[in-house]
């Protein structure tokens, strides 16, 4: 197994389970996204469909391993173009003060299927979904 660890601090709760905060926040810039399904509860199946400014789609499916809460959530990801390559995305949050860590593991069934992700810009998919993010939560919660 190989995993890409990801940790950032935010200043306000999370955006994680309403289906149109996450399209406006979860993947890259240049797609638009589509939650088709989503049960967050235990053994609940999601379904989204990123859309490229060419009309590409992109069409990604897991299942939630536990309920997600506000410490986490845990569930698989799979992209339909690579089918059988699974990986097993953990989310924590941890209050630190007046702070949100957020930090994400993303384990893959090889170094092969992990080197693949990296090659397609998955780390930097990460880092522009959660800039999208903290501009999101900048828009909705007030600043005292």
């Amino acid at each position: 197994m190989e995993s890409v660890p990801f940790s950032r601090c935010h200043s306000t709760p999370l955006v994680t389970a309403d289906p149109d905060l996450l399209a406006r926040w979860l993947g890259p810039r240049g797609l638009t996204l589509t939650i088709d399904h989503i049960d967050p509860r235990h053994g609940g199946t999601w379904r989204y469909t990123g859309s490229d400014a060419d009309g590409n789609k992109h069409f990604f499916h897991g299942v939630f391993h536990g309920t997600p809460s506000p410490d986490g959530i845990v569930r698989t990801v799979e992209f339909d173009g690579m089918p059988g390559r699974v990986c097993l995305e953990e989310v924590t949050f941890s209050e630190r003060g007046q702070t949100t860590l957020v930090t994400q593991s993303t384990v893959y069934q090889s170094a092969q299927d992990r080197d693949q992700a990296l090659y397609y810009d998955m780390d930097e998919d990460i880092y522009e979904s959660i800039e999208r993010l903290e501009q999101l939560l900048a828009r909705l919660v007030p600043v005292s």
